[in-house]
């Protein structure tokens, strides 16, 4: 199918979320129409600051209350739209017959009307890279876009925290039959990485587990990450970027998959020592990593450590379609720590001596 049309309409599901609302924020910067598809358009907590962008008191930006646990829920929203990127999130990855069913809701609006002609779908490295077996990592150790978790592993269940995976793959792949079968639209699957950067909204803090822990950083705790994986980035900017350009994208077909990240990898104690290098004007008070895992998996981390670090990450194909170069991670930790400050009123532990700027 053709890339969208310069200026045409494009719809945003999850188009409050920390994703979403970067993907509607770039979209009109380059001068799209945008509707911006939320549960609430009365829930101003989460949807004023979409109001407070430009293309809103024009017009160019429009709202949309969808319910995505409802079939038809966007019916009225992607009438006439030449472009939908679908980032939402369903509410539980563990219920695999519900995400399906989530799909279907979305993909029946897309081909009720006729006029949609490529969608990009956010799927998650999840969808790459969610092992059952660690040491699955050791023996496939490349992360690129053919690569999928051992889905003949046993262990592989929601029972075994494997549902978000799952649930990401599974939407992939009705997302993509469903293109193929209507022959009308294409389905390009971005699976980006884990999502670093400022947040438009203070209610962003908690709509994404990677902004929350810099959060909990501030605020003087922070977690070891589960099976000590390092953080794997992408500045949420160039995330939503990506999207766009694979919107607009001459040279890409159904079912092609891309990998939005940097990669850059950090272990969480670094992200957290972070802070007060790159604000020390802050003051931070950098705490300890608390490490709840039991005994018999932490006398296991330098392995799970050794087994991370042996993998390679590798955006070649993002980079040479899109023409994208990536935000390094510094300004991604610093971006998203001065807007939990400025927006979201988060109060770090400081320490003696120092503390925050009055307001005038």
């Amino acid at each position: 199918m053709a890339p969208i049309p310069k200026g045409s309409t494009v719809a945003v599901t999850g188009g409050a979320g920390f994703i979403g609302g970067w993907v509607v924020k770039l979209l009109l910067d380059k001068g799209y129409r945008v509707r911006a598809c939320v549960r609430d358009v009365n829930d101003t907590a989460k949807t004023d600051f979409l109001r407070n962008m430009p293309g809103y008191a024009s017009g160019r930006l429009k709202l949309y209350s969808a319910d995505l646990d409802q079939p038809g829920c966007f019916d009225e929203a992607f009438a006439g739209c030449q472009g939908v990127a679908h980032v939402s999130h369903v509410s539980d990855y563990d219920d695999q017959d519900y995400v399906r069913g989530v799909c279907k809701h979305v993909i029946d609006s897309i081909n009720k009307f006729g006029t949609v002609n490529r969608v990009i779908v956010t799927s998650s490295i999840a969808a790459i890279i969610s092992e059952a077996d660690l040491n699955e990592l050791q023996r496939r150790p490349v992360f690129y876009e053919d690569r999928y978790p051992d889905e003949e592993n046993p262990k592989r269940t929601t029972a075994k925290g494997q549902g978000y995976s799952m649930g990401k793959v599974e939407l992939e792949r009705m997302f993509t039959d469903a293109a193929e079968v209507s022959g009308e639209w294409d389905c390009i699957r971005v699976c980006p990485a884990d999502n670093v950067g400022p947040i438009l909204a203070a209610h962003q803090k908690h709509k994404g587990p990677w902004q929350n822990n810099i959060e909990m950083m501030l605020k003087g705790k922070y977690y070891q990450n589960g099976a000590y994986r390092p953080w794997m980035t992408v500045d949420v900017r160039d995330d939503a970027e990506c999207h766009i350009r694979l919107l607009e994208n001459v040279d890409v077909e159904n079912g092609d998959r891309y990998i939005a990240w940097s990669t850059d990898t950090i272990n969480v104690e670094d992200v957290c020592a972070s802070i007060n290098r790159l604000l020390p004007e802050l003051g931070h008070d950098t705490p300890q990593v608390t490490d709840t895992f039991p005994e018999h998996i932490q006398a296991r981390e330098a392995k799970m450590r050794a087994i991370w670090a042996g993998c390679d990450l590798r955006n070649d194909r993002i980079k040479a379609v899109t023409g994208i170069e990536f935000r390094s991670l510094d300004t991604s930790i610093r971006d998203c720590v001065e807007s939990l400050l400025s927006v979201a009123g988060v109060q770090p532990q400081l320490r003696e001596g120092f503390s925050l700027p009055k307001n005038p």
